[in-house]
């Protein structure tokens, strides 16, 4: 098995310049939507998303359903070592799904595949779980530490707490915030500061080192998707 080699269709080529899109925060920090304009984002269908209310929005609705996943990726490059912060509300019943992807690839249709954090129902044990999108699939669900090994087996085990602890401040709809570290080989997610995942993998033949940072809408019935205050501090 080959590494994954990131192929960007020609509408993702990365933009390097600063643009109203990618403002620059501090030294160490860049803010990579300034709520008025989707400038550093691109995505093979833009009638999906637009800005809301200061918001990145993705809606599908009866008139304009989802049938197939939709992305969209920021233009500033891959990104290796990082810490992400942002806020995201979904609203459209228990189906509602959505995902937040990092050292990811584009696919030449414009997918995104890699490692996904997840964003859903709080019903859904998926919600602040590790998901590798046409790859591994589900890496650690929440509440769940995980080693993958060389050979790709995944040694499971529960964190310390309570698992459900960041859904007591959970309601769909409403705002929720993710904090998303990967720092070499170790993927670590905290839902509304309760750390609710952990990857370590140890699968050279899979894993990524870097990649790009992506929102997802996911195919299904009308929902509606939003982000904002979204920080990069690359480590």
């Amino acid at each position: 098995m080959t590494m994954r080699l990131t192929r960007f269709p020609l509408f993702l080529i990365p933009v390097f310049f600063l643009s109203p899109g990618f403002v620059k925060a501090d030294h160490h920090a860049e803010t990579l939507f300034d709520g008025k304009s989707l400038e550093s984002w691109k995505s093979p269908d833009m009638s999906y998303w637009s800005v809301e209310d200061g918001t990145i929005t993705a809606k599908s609705s009866e008139d304009h359903p989802c049938k197939h996943n939709q992305f969209l990726v920021w233009q500033g490059g891959e990104i290796g070592d990082f810490e992400l912060t942002l806020k995201f509300r979904v609203d459209g019943g228990k189906s509602a799904n959505s995902g937040v992807q990092v050292r990811s690839q584009v696919e030449s249709d414009g997918h995104v595949k890699g490692y996904q954090v997840d964003i859903a129902h709080p019903d859904a044990p998926y919600l602040g779980a590790v998901y590798d999108e046409k790859g591994r699939k589900m890496l650690a669900m929440r509440g769940q530490s995980t080693v993958i090994q060389m050979d790709g087996k995944m040694l499971s085990g529960a964190l310390e707490g309570d698992k459900d602890a960041a859904l007591i401040n959970y309601k769909q709809g409403e705002w929720a915030d993710y904090r998303i570290r990967f720092v070499a080989n170790k993927l670590e997610v905290w839902l509304n500061s309760v750390q609710t995942a952990v990857v370590l993998d140890e699968q050279e033949a899979e894993r990524e080192s870097s990649g790009i940072l992506a929102l997802q809408l996911h195919s299904g019935p009308p929902m509606t998707v939003q982000f904002k205050d979204i920080v990069l501090k690359k480590l």
